[in-house]
Order: structure tokens, then sequence, then C-alpha cells
């Protein structure tokens, strides 16, 4: 016997977590802590988190009353994060770079310094 008020037959009242909420939240916080190796591995976390929250967000606006709300709020939160850490990483990754230029430049301008502290002088 069909129910004509439920108009989804595989939904019975069951709801289900968003796939990839957990894993966003834990790639958000990785990419906050690893902005501080040199900026790669918070980048790297923080746009896979991005990209994957994006997929999850779309899937729970299509389908709102399939998926729990608590997923949800941990999706954004695990965005949230993700944002944070891919800016931050961002920034140190640019210092670094800025640094390394710096150093380098002026390496170049007096190399005959640079050839003195190599050779024990």
């Amino acid at each position: 016997m069909e129910n004509p008020g439920n108009t989804n037959i595989f939904n019975d009242g069951h709801k289900e977590p968003l796939p990839n909420a957990t894993a966003v939240l834990v790639l958000g916080i990785i990419s906050i802590v690893g902005c501080f190796c040199y900026g790669v591995l918070g980048a790297i976390c923080g746009i896979i988190a991005l990209v994957l929250a994006s997929k999850d967000m779309r899937r729970y606006n299509s389908e709102p009353l399939k998926y729990l709300p608590s997923s949800y709020n941990n999706l954004k939160a695990g965005r949230i994060c993700a944002i944070i850490g891919t800016i931050l990483s961002a920034i140190y990754l640019l210092i670094i770079i800025i640094a390394i230029a710096v150093i380098g430049f002026a390496g170049l301008s007096h190399p005959d310094q640079l050839l003195r502290h190599y050779q024990g002088y």
C-alpha cells in the first residue's frame, strides 16, 4: 500500500549525515594548524576542504530534509576553518617567498662577501 503523503519512497523519516561533513571539519582544522608548515600543507588541506564543502552544500540545499542539521553545522564550521586556514597559509607562503627573495637579492648584491663566507675568510 502506498503512502500518498510521502513523495519520496526511499526516505522513511531517517535522516543521514552529509558524507563529507566530518572530513571537511578535520581538513579545515588541519589547514589552520598546517599553515605554519611553510603554508603549503595548510593551503592544500584548505582547498580540498573548500571543494568538498561546496559539493556537500549543494547536496544539502537540494534535499535539506534528507540530511541531519548537525552534520550541516559541522560542514559550515569546517568551511569557515578552511577559509581561515587557506588565507593564513597564503599570507605565510607570501612572507616566506618575500624573505627568500630578499635574502637572495642581498647575496647577489655582495657576491664577494658570500664567497668569503664559504671559503672560510
